[in-house]
């Protein structure tokens, strides 16, 4: 490979957003590697794919080292990983809060400790987050205590990594979404979800996406949380 082509990193890069991101990344010949629970390999061959359960260290560890080997580098991370149970907070049960702790919380320290550590020997890097516009504007009805938990714990997280590796090279940003026609949400509630943004549409994956490779390009931006959510994060 040669040696001035980029290399990121993209999880939960089987469906949705991280599929779009996959191929939002391709398109600029990035290569990629790409891991989920469910990916399947990649008959690209500048796209490598590692199954396995992202809140595991070893599983983290997986995908970074064969990342190096198979392409030399990791330049950009981009933790897309994470799940949504909506439920009122008093009807959580202990696995629910296991279960989101798990991919959205250890699914982004481990293997972002690991993408540091490797950007750090090049003096560059990205690393970029997908988190929730409703970790900062709760709304009634719309059950976001663990979102909210989780979600703007890697906002806070995003602008104390920038400011520790701003000397080092390395910027570290986030993308929050609103709601997003993704399989997340069923698609005969699109249209009203569309209706609680103030731009009165949902979202799209590519939205997300295209916000990714602004910032992977914007070498003047670092600690920045961006908010792609129709207005939400302003108000209604």
């Amino acid at each position: 490979m040669s040696a001035s082509r980029k290399v990121v990193v993209v999880t939960g890069a089987s469906q949705g957003i991280g599929a779009a991101i996959v191929q939002a990344f391709r398109k600029l010949d990035y290569a990629v590697v790409a891991t989920s629970r469910s990916i399947r390999p990649s008959a690209d061959a500048s796209v490598l794919t590692v199954a396995g359960d992202i809140g595991d260290p070893a599983v983290a560890q997986h995908v970074i080292a064969e990342g190096v080997a198979r392409f030399g580098r990791i330049d950009t991370l981009v933790n897309n990983a994470g799940i949504y149970i909506g439920k009122p907070f008093t009807e959580h049960s202990a696995a629910d809060y296991v279960t989101v702790m798990n991919v959205n919380m250890a699914g982004f320290f481990y293997i972002t400790q690991l993408a540091i550590a490797e950007m750090e020997k090049h003096s560059r890097g990205h690393v970029v987050s997908v988190t929730a516009s409703v970790s900062d504007t709760a709304y009634s009805g719309v059950y976001s205590a663990l979102a909210a938990l989780t979600k703007g714990g890697l906002n806070a997280a995003t602008k104390s990594l920038a400011i520790e590796y701003a000397g080092k090279g390395v910027r570290v940003n986030a993308v929050a979404p609103g709601l997003i026609r993704s399989p997340m949400h069923a698609p005969e509630v699109h249209d009203a979800l569309g209706a609680l943004a103030p731009l009165g549409v949902i979202g799209e994956v590519s939205d997300i996406a295209d916000a990714i490779l602004f910032l992977d390009s914007a070498s003047f931006i670092t600690g920045e949380v961006l908010h792609v959510d129709g207005g939400m994060n302003a108000g209604r």
